[in-house]
């Protein structure tokens, strides 16, 4: 089993805390907890303690009866320093839940108390799920520095939204569900085998652009926000992750192997070469469909033109040509934007076209949702079923989405035959 280090800080969501550490001492791990000043202002530290059965620390000043230890070691006969000491025998280190006050500190490095000294200290996986008013998180100076953190390899459990503190109010902001967590802080802390170890997966992210000279070119729009989501929701799971990344401007996960791309062919190049090795295939890239038939090696002169007229010539299908040379234990997933009330029925049609397992489609004619958005809303479709995701940010749309792709992939390899040297 794990030992897990929380980092309580103050909020009205502390208390949530001690559901996760029920859940995390019925489940067989051992649990530290630290807590803020101003933590101790909503739940007392006596709580955590009862929980936990060790003593809870605030102040870098005060000494650790249990010398930094875990209930289920042994203390050493001397006085570690604390900080050091908790996070060096710690598997994991979760700062639930954390404040905006205490993201600010940690994306900018700051150790002004125990909780963020040992988050400064830590070797360990570091976890922070976030929780405060929706205007505090939809706050840019928030995004900022939690998009820092995650470029640091720091794992965000994004706040759910619903119910919020001040009476009557609703919102993103509500710390995710203490089940959720613990899943989190479980796979990170490597207590167990991960759903998806030995999974190889290959995921295709963000835009291609086609050339039309030495500085112009034609392209799809794509942030590849929903792509690195899903390489990052399937790395968590414990699945060797590749990205192949067109024109991608975002920060990259450490455990993560990332490819650049920038047109069409290139990116077709890319996963041929790749395609062979992975299990599954999520190909979220928008590719574009056309490419210019001439391509200038300098810069075509504005001066003098009323016009300029360009051919464009189709690119190859690259999600097709995978296919055509797929074995039966590799799963599919292609990713569509349609525009309008047909864009499913359209999408559809592309399943089965393409020999997909499923095609995961977004109306891109609605608000707020798909290109360069922190959200989307998608429908999954498969040959069976219509499953239909909420808008919701797209970390958890991409859950959704290899919800659906492992059963697909585990119904395809149970199912397909295993073939041997010398079968036919």
């Amino acid at each position: 089993m794990a030992r897990i280090l929380l980092g309580v800080t103050g909020g009205i969501a502390a208390y949530r805390a001690l559901d996760l550490i029920r859940l995390a001492t019925a489940a067989g791990h051992s649990v530290r907890v630290i807590q803020s000043e101003n933590a101790q202002r909503f739940v007392g530290a006596a709580s955590f303690a009862a929980l936990t059965g060790a003593p809870v620390l605030t102040s870098e000043w005060e000494r650790d009866p249990a010398r930094g230890v875990f209930p289920d070691q042994s203390a050493p006969d001397h006085d570690p320093i604390s900080h050091l000491e908790l996070v060096r025998n710690a598997d994991c280190f979760g700062v639930v839940p954390a404040s905006a006050n205490t993201i600010a500190k940690l994306a900018a490095g700051i150790a002004d108390n125990l909780l963020t000294s040992a988050a400064l200290a830590a070797a360990c996986p570091l976890v922070v799920a976030p929780a405060m008013n929706h205007q505090m998180w939809q706050n840019r100076a928030t995004q900022e520095n939690v998009d820092l953190l995650r470029s640091r390899g720091v794992t965000i459990i994004e706040p759910e939204t619903g119910s919020l503190a001040s009476l009557n109010e609703w919102g993103n902001g509500r710390l995710a569900q203490p089940a959720a967590i613990l899943e989190v802080l479980e796979l990170l802390a490597g207590s167990g085998a991960r759903p998806w170890d030995g999974l190889r997966v290959l995921v295709t992210a963000g835009g291609t652009r086609e050339p039309i000279d030495a500085v112009r070119y034609v392209g799809n729009r794509s942030s590849g926000r929903m792509g690195f989501a899903l390489a990052e929701a399937a790395a968590a799971r414990g699945a060797e992750v590749s990205v192949i990344a067109a024109n991608v401007d975002l920060p990259r996960h450490s455990a993560i192997r990332y490819s650049d791309v920038g047109s069409a062919a290139e990116l077709a190049a890319a996963a041929q070469q790749q395609f062979g090795g992975c299990d599954l295939l999520l190909m979220a890239a928008a590719v574009a469909d056309f490419t210019a038939a001439n391509v200038s090696s300098g810069k075509i002169k504005k001066a003098g033109r009323e016009e300029l007229s360009l051919t464009l010539e189709a690119t190859d299908d690259v999600l097709a040509g995978l296919s055509a040379r797929r074995s039966d234990q590799q799963t599919l997933i292609g990713f569509a934007a349609e525009h309008g009330p047909n864009a499913v029925k359209i999408a559809r049609s592309k399943l089965a076209g393409k020999g997909l397992d499923a095609l995961v489609v977004n109306d891109v004619s609605g608000d707020g949702i798909g290109f360069e958005s922190a959200d989307n809303e998608v429908t999954i479709i498969t040959d069976a079923a219509e499953i239909a995701v909420a808008k919701a940010p797209k970390r958890q749309i991409a859950e959704a989405i290899l919800d659906v792709a492992g059963e697909l992939h585990s119904a395809r390899t149970t199912a397909a035959p295993t073939l041997r040297q010398g079968a036919e």
